[in-house]
């Protein structure tokens, strides 16, 4: 920083402002300071500055090693709203979100000194795990379980499946057929709930659920199934992986999509635009997650004491072609 100084010719405490982003700073001081720090090369020491303002700007993020669209979105959507804060994001990615794999992967992370944690935790297993974390650690959970009392963030599962039901119910369909998502997962817990609360609230027949994962390969096997009954007319998918397996299975048997059966999927994967036909999806906004979740941690960060906050994001019904 005394190298950075004496090239801008400026004071010490002149860098330092500059780097914390100091009001009180002219703009063209600011700029000749930029340049110096480009020329040199100079980067902040992270853990000196720890040390004299008491505060790491490094965060915590656990979340399962997968390249499922939610959780990966999710991280990714997470990692950009902390660097426009100032912080780097530190990942611990665990192959299953046991209580062991995730009390492990905190413990790691506080041992890093971290300023605050954040587990992406969808399933009721990572939930165990955060019974471990010490009092007084900052903590949010995103997409997690929705009776824990840590600070949540998470998409509002249960209106996303109640607009994709409600939405094949209102172009004419008796009833809406549901291929789920895993059970041990809260999205999929919530997209089940949301799509039996719109058929009873219309007075339209349950039919049964056709139990799945996340996987193109699950839709396609419960399409060959639901293909081969005429009176399925309309389908609403846990997301778009099973809604496109779905899609093929009913190509193969001779369903047209939209003039036999109906499809809406959930998440709005870039490539649901250009399915055969687009697919009618619900759309999770996964940067207004990303920053609910970031403000509830930074929260805690400056106010200790502060009550653990919960956050419910509404998700989109994107309409495409695959409804009639």
């Amino acid at each position: 920083m005394t190298d950075v100084a004496r090239l801008a010719g400026v004071s010490h405490q002149t860098v330092s402002r500059v780097l914390n982003d100091h009001p009180n700073v002219k703009e063209q001081t600011r700029l000749r300071v930029r340049a110096a720090i480009a020329e040199l090369g100079y980067r902040p020491n992270r853990a000196a500055r720890t040390l004299v303002t008491g505060r790491s700007q490094l965060i915590g993020v656990v979340t399962l090693n997968s390249t499922l669209f939610g959780p990966a979105s999710l991280l990714t959507a997470f990692e950009q709203a902390a660097a426009e804060a100032g912080f780097a994001v530190s990942v611990a990615s665990v192959v299953n979100l046991d209580r062991e794999s995730v009390t492990a992967a905190i413990d790691r992370h506080l041992d890093q000194r971290v300023a605050g944690v954040v587990v992406i935790a969808p399933t009721v297993s990572a939930g165990e795990g955060l019974a471990d974390v010490p009092s007084g650690v900052p903590l949010v959970t995103i997409d997690g379980d929705p009776d824990q009392t840590h600070a949540l963030v998470t998409v509002d599962q249960v209106a996303g499946a109640r607009a994709a039901t409600r939405h094949l119910l209102a172009a004419g369909h008796r009833t809406v057929w549901h291929v789920s998502g895993p059970a041990q997962w809260y999205d999929a817990a919530g997209r089940i709930e949301g799509w039996r609360q719109a058929l009873t609230e219309a007075g339209a027949e349950v039919p049964p659920l056709m139990p799945a994962d996340w996987s193109a390969a699950a839709g396609y096997s419960a399409g060959q199934m639901l293909a081969r009954m005429p009176e399925v007319t309309a389908v609403f998918a846990a997301n778009d992986h099973l809604a496109l397996g779905l899609l093929r299975a009913l190509y193969e048997k001779g369903r047209r999509v939209p003039g036999d059966v109906s499809v809406v999927g959930f998440d709005d994967v870039p490539e649901a635009a250009y399915f055969i036909p687009p697919l009618t999806t619900v759309r999770p906004d996964f940067a207004a997650v990303a920053h609910a979740g970031l403000e509830l941690l930074l929260a805690q960060i400056t106010e200790p004491a502060a009550l653990p906050g919960r956050v419910v994001i509404e998700p989109q019904l994107v309409e495409r072609d695959s409804v009639g």
